[in-house]
């Protein structure tokens, strides 16, 4: 799946110029964190969020600046982020507190690319563009809502015999780094599949197992045994 097949359309814009105090009633009306910013040909210029009116002189929670004895580079940097902070603080329109470098994605990105790039930027929702200009959201709940509208359960084939299902587990299995079992650990019998673990394989090692097992088609059930793990004399 992609960006495309999930996104949300009907997103909720401001332009630069729009008035910071127009930004609040409007997060605050409509029940949302943050809005992208875009031009007057709806190309992405920018994102506001809540996070840029935290610290406003209006509510007396501007940043306090303190001040220390440092190299003079230090100075120099400290100075320029009070600056920027005073901004936040003190700008009357969107263009002055909002963040310019925005992350997005085109509408055909894949989904998995969206996952790892949210998880990966600890960031709730991205803008999707296509041919530069804005056309939806994607958030995590646009994420959850896809894995919702999926299948729960393997289709069940016509060739699921249960040969075929041990077959296609071990192949699954196969090249799996974490993987510490081998085929004689996989019995299967009317399509139940059975697992045999020694009890020093981890926890993390078994769930990953049952999981593959539980997504080869045809499988009706996945049965657990653990074993004591061999004991070999010392030479």
């Amino acid at each position: 799946m992609r960006a495309m097949d999930v996104m949300t359309t009907n997103v909720i814009t401001v332009e630069p110029d729009t008035s910071v105090q127009e930004l609040a009633t409007l997060l605050s009306e409509r029940g949302i964190s943050g809005v992208p910013v875009v031009d007057k040909d709806n190309r992405l210029i920018g994102v506001v969020t809540e996070g840029d009116l935290l610290h406003r002189a209006e509510t007396g929670t501007e940043r306090r600046i303190q001040r220390r004895r440092s190299r003079w580079l230090d100075t120099f940097a400290a100075d320029q982020e009070a600056a920027r902070d005073y901004v936040k603080a003190h700008g009357r329109i969107v263009r002055e507190i909002m963040t310019p470098d925005v992350i997005s994605v085109s509408d055909t990105a894949e989904l998995a690319d969206i996952a790892t790039l949210l998880e990966t930027k600890r960031i709730k929702r991205v803008p999707v563009l296509r041919d530069g200009k804005l056309v939806g959201i994607v958030s995590r709940a646009n994420l959850v809502r896809a894995l919702a509208m999926t299948k729960s359960e393997p289709a069940i084939e016509a060739d699921s015999d249960d040969h075929t299902i041990r077959q296609k587990l071990i192949t699954e299995l196969t090249g799996q780094e974490w993987v510490h079992m081998w085929g004689a650990d996989i019995i299967v019998r009317d399509r139940v599949v059975h697992l045999w673990f020694s009890d020093d394989r981890s926890e993390e090692e078994r769930q990953a197992v049952r999981v593959a097992a539980e997504n080869i088609p045809g499988v009706r059930q996945v049965q657990e045994h653990i074993v004591p793990a061999p004991v070999f004399p010392a030479f």
